[in-house]
């Protein structure tokens, strides 16, 4: 099988940068990311320089996005041998333990972690990570809060609230987390998407009318949301006569971005 360097005619570099932008934009493509570190690790690890190892950790956790612990354990190996010490390498290793299901092992070494430095916010959030994993789902929100009490601000921890709101069917409360996330990044169209989503399920008029003004302000942020624009069209439908007009103009613009209704 042709490598990825003679498939798409790419130089060392070129994989290096690609992985850097895949980084730094957050793309959580695994499968590509596998296959360009991969061959970067094997074929070029010595022109890698520092880059190395944040190359290790990144192709790492894409290993285990693969089930491809083979790649997943020698990325760690290496991290290891690097840095004996470090506790962003133990917890790399708790995730391992965790695509393994061996959440005891995994918790025992965040509390290690924790031990050392009761600070360590991404050693809390693997152990809750791993409620959610059992379907512990009230004990994983009971954590949450209790972090966000701590790091109000943690992004990333409204979000997964959220999530296991909604999960709950508990709209009210995922409202206000997808508030709180809104108020922080109001420029966010997934934030506003979603809150009009949690707004439409509750139903009722008031949550009907925010629900189309976020859908509405959502594809006003990004154009190409769909969902958004999906919602739009599914609130335009809900009325009688006096919404024709609303459900044509949605139909409009679905035409005109090639999208059918069925």
């Amino acid at each position: 099988m042709a490598s990825v360097s003679e498939l798409y005619d790419v130089t060392w570099e070129e994989m290096r940068d690609k992985l850097r932008k895949w980084r730094e934009e957050n793309y959580r493509n695994s499968e590509q990311i596998v296959d360009v570190g991969e061959e970067l690790i094997n074929e070029h690890a010595s022109k890698l320089g520092d880059d190395i190892w944040i190359i290790y950790e990144q192709v790492m956790i894409a290993a285990l996005d693969c089930s491809r612990d083979d790649l997943a354990w020698s990325c760690l190996q290496e991290l290891k041998r690097q840095f004996p010490d470090s506790h962003r390498v133990k917890r790399l290793a708790g995730m391992r333990l965790e695509a393994l299901e061996r959440y005891d092992d995994a918790n025992k070494l965040y509390d290690s972690i924790l031990q050392d430095d009761p600070t360590n916010t991404a050693a809390r959030k693997r152990k809750i990570s791993i409620l959610r994993a059992q379907g512990k789902s009230s004990e994983a929100i009971r954590e949450l809060n209790e972090y966000l009490e701590q790091f109000v601000g943690d992004q990333e921890a409204w979000h997964e609230l959220s999530e296991l709101y909604i999960n709950e069917h508990d709209y009210a409360k995922a409202a206000f987390c997808l508030e709180e996330l809104m108020m922080t990044n109001p420029h966010n169209h997934l934030y506003c998407e979603q809150y009009a989503e949690v707004k439409y399920t509750q139903g009722g008029l008031e949550n009907l009318e925010l629900a189309r003004k976020y859908f509405a302000q959502a594809l006003k942020l990004n154009n190409r949301n769909m969902r958004a624009l999906f919602g739009l069209y599914m609130l335009a439908g809900r009325g009688k006569k006096e919404n024709k007009c609303s459900m044509k103009a949605v139909e409009e613009m679905l035409e005109s971005m090639q999208i059918t209704m069925s």
